[in-house]
């Protein structure tokens, strides 16, 4: 089985739940006051403004590599490359972005700014932060006049209500900021999902293999949605901990919950092993399955059993309709 991407994930991971910015910059006593607000978990200053990359207009946000990498997906923050590239002043973008500045990694290419420079495109991967097309470090952001502390990201607390939280953040900010909720309420129709009906036969020789094969054992769940945890969890093993509540392996169980829900899969027979994907994956199919998840009416609240927050079933639903359209596993 593959491993994941190569490098070592932070121990503890931030999902940017919303983003508040002010004309002229977030002040450090409104950046305290926000930090100290209940609700919130950790807040994260970024600079940030429009420019042009390669003739077109693009978002681009400065950021201090290490500050930034746990706030990205896990998948990004266990990369061996995106964070060397950006240190060293590289442009990391989206893959969206990248496809709509036609930029190619390896090569430069003009940016205007405050100034016009050739700046090194290293590369696209996915950044959790809805409207921000690249990011570059600090030192490249001050170079190209990004405006300072030019909005702050902002992770709640699990079961936080964001509409709350967010007007407590618009109050400290005043009206002339913005606040907006970076966490996506797009309905995905569980019944859209695909479901393999003929999944592949023998042991798995890869991811899409191994989440196929594990939802095969629970009629009528997309396989989409095993991938979407996995990679959501733990970038498919890139980080499989214990975190901070003591969850291990790459689909992150509690040993007591795997005390009950372990099963020895599709590797060696013998005792369930909560590090070993052959045996998680479908352990958590199983019970994903006990709570509903072969059901698409009941998709939603089994995925919220697993783990319980409002932003994580978005979160995997909208991911797993990603999957379902253009993503292939290796």
């Amino acid at each position: 089985m593959p491993s994941g991407s190569a490098g070592s994930a932070p121990r503890q991971q931030f999902v940017p739940d919303l983003i508040a910015a002010v004309p002229g910059g977030i002040t450090a006593a409104q950046l305290a006051k926000i930090s100290k607000l209940s609700g919130v978990v950790a807040v994260l200053p970024v600079d940030g403004g429009k420019v042009t990359v390669n003739g077109r207009s693009a978002d681009v946000l400065g950021v201090s590599p290490q500050a930034f990498r746990p706030w990205t997906p896990l998948a990004t923050a266990a990369s061996a490359t995106v964070w060397p590239d950006l240190g060293r002043g590289q442009l990391i973008s989206t893959g969206t972005a990248a496809g709509k500045l036609h930029l190619t990694a390896g090569k430069s290419y003009p940016v205007s700014a405050a100034i016009h420079e050739q700046v090194p495109f290293g590369g696209s991967t996915a950044l959790s932060v809805p409207g921000a097309d690249a990011v570059v470090n600090l030192a490249r952001a001050a170079q190209l006049g990004l405006a300072k502390n030019f909005a702050v990201l902002i992770s709640a607390t699990r079961g936080a209500n964001l509409s709350t939280l967010k007007a407590k953040v618009q109050s400290v900010i005043g009206q002339h900021g913005q606040v907006v909720n970076l966490v996506s309420y797009t309905l995905v129709t569980a019944a859209n999902l695909p479901v393999e009906r003929n999944a592949p036969a023998g042991v798995p020789a890869n991811w899409l293999d191994l989440f196929q094969k594990s939802a095969a054992l629970c009629p009528g769940l997309s396989w989409t949605v095993l991938a979407a945890i996995g990679e959501i969890e733990s970038g498919d093993g890139a980080n499989d901990g214990p975190s901070s509540a003591g969850a291990e392996g790459p689909m992150q169980f509690l040993p007591s919950t795997w005390a009950i829900w372990g099963t020895d899969g599709f590797g060696p027979p013998g005792t369930p092993e909560i590090s070993n994907p052959l045996d998680a994956v479908p352990s958590a199919a199983g019970m994903l399955c006990a709570d509903g998840a072969g059901n698409p009416a009941t998709l939603s609240g089994a995925i919220f059993d697993y783990n319980h927050a409002t932003w994580y079933v978005d979160e995997v639903l909208a991911l797993a309709s990603e999957y379902g359209q253009n993503k292939v596993l290796t």
